[in-house]
């Protein structure tokens, strides 16, 4: 009989005391076999009481045969942790995990199995927001409108299919040792910069509803502007290290910022800029209305409507900056050829056919 295969759940972290043992919680509660199962923390060095209690938990509540460990990560960036975690790993799958994050039971499960059904080589679901606070909430409902996520599949709670990404990612071992490692510089994108090189060697990502994971977003506007200028700097990386991007949805907000930036330069020739504010304003306050009122949570319309230029300001201007610093001064070499040098198809022909797989659990 074919073995169950050995998942390791890979996990950055750094400074979660709050919110470690909540999400331990959800890890040690999966219904794949515990002996199956190993634990790696990727810490950033925690200034907290986040290695304590890892130590505590560590010698007290895993299930019995699963393993946690915790490893170092001196450069705390979470691409880092996470090759950290690659190399330290045991398991046939890796399964990236994030602390602000609940999980469903057969998570790992489901995991496993979408992997073994599609033959994806990685699959994920659809980031399902979640909330604690009011404002929490509101930005959950904007992220549920295509004025704020444009048409990303990840996004939607209802797809399914072939995509570019997913959240959070579970990866056979074989697709690090394809197209490499996570980007060691990458301060954010760093997800999306292995899928787009796992696209170009051959491979597929899958978006699974069987797969559900709630993760959970910032909570003041200051924390919301703070990751999304640096997901438009991460993007705008990613862009001129592979010389494009698989869509030109993170490039939107950009242009609007530009868009923007020149009405108001040259609004002394012409009365366009006040006719473009306000239009929108409109969209966004006719917006936030809509999904303020389909979740039911009308008195926090002003809220929502007040988030979209949030994202795309931050993203856009984020995405400006990126460009402006990477131009000049890339961390990567930029005369390296950025084609995969190894592929998918490379893989399947070294490895035979006829391999036998591993049992679905």
């Amino acid at each position: 009989m074919a073995r169950v295969p050995f998942v390791t759940i890979a996990v950055p972290c750094f400074n979660e005391e709050r919110h470690i043992e909540a999400f331990l919680d959800d890890v040690f509660a999966q219904d794949y076999p515990a002996d199956s199962i190993e634990v790696l923390i990727g810490d950033g060095m925690s200034t907290d009481k986040t290695r304590e209690i890892l130590e505590r938990i560590a010698k007290t509540r895993p299930p019995s045969g699963t393993q946690l460990r915790m490893l170092d990560n001196p450069k705390r960036l979470q691409a880092a942790a996470m090759n950290i975690m690659i190399a330290a790993a045991k398991g046939d799958i890796i399964v990236r995990l994030d602390v602000h994050a609940r999980y469903a039971k057969d998570f790992v499960r489901q995991c496993v199995t979408v992997l073994q059904e599609t033959g994806a080589q990685n699959v994920g679901g659809p980031a399902r927001p979640a909330a604690e606070t009011w404002f929490q909430k509101a930005v959950c409902a904007a992220l549920l409108s295509k004025l704020a996520v444009g048409n990303s599949s990840y996004r939607n709670l209802d797809a399914e299919g072939w995509v570019e990404t997913a959240f959070p990612g579970a990866f056979p071992r074989e697709v690090f040792e394809v197209v490499g490692g996570f980007d060691p510089n990458a301060v954010t994108n760093e997800d999306a910069e292995l899928n787009q090189r796992i696209h170009e060697a051959g491979g597929r990502v899958f978006l699974s509803q069987k797969i559900v994971v709630h993760y959970f977003p910032r909570d003041s506007y200051r924390g919301l502007m703070k990751q999304y200028f640096k997901y438009g700097k991460g993007r705008a990386r990613t862009m001129l290290k592979h010389r494009g991007l698989p869509t030109i949805r993170p490039l939107l907000p950009f242009f609007l910022v530009v868009g923007g930036a020149t009405l108001l330069v040259t609004s002394p020739w012409h009365p366009l800029l006040l006719p473009a504010i306000g239009l929108y304003g409109s969209a966004a306050l006719l917006e936030g209305l809509r999904v303020a009122a389909k979740e039911k949570r009308l008195h926090l319309a002003p809220v929502v409507a007040s988030i979209f230029p949030v994202l795309h300001m931050s993203h856009g201007v984020g995405f400006a900056a990126g460009l402006a610093h990477y131009f000049f001064k890339p961390d990567w070499d930029r005369h390296a050829d950025d084609k995969p040098r190894r592929t998918f198809a490379d893989l399947k022909q070294e490895n035979g056919i006829g391999r036998p797989e591993p049992t679905t659990v």
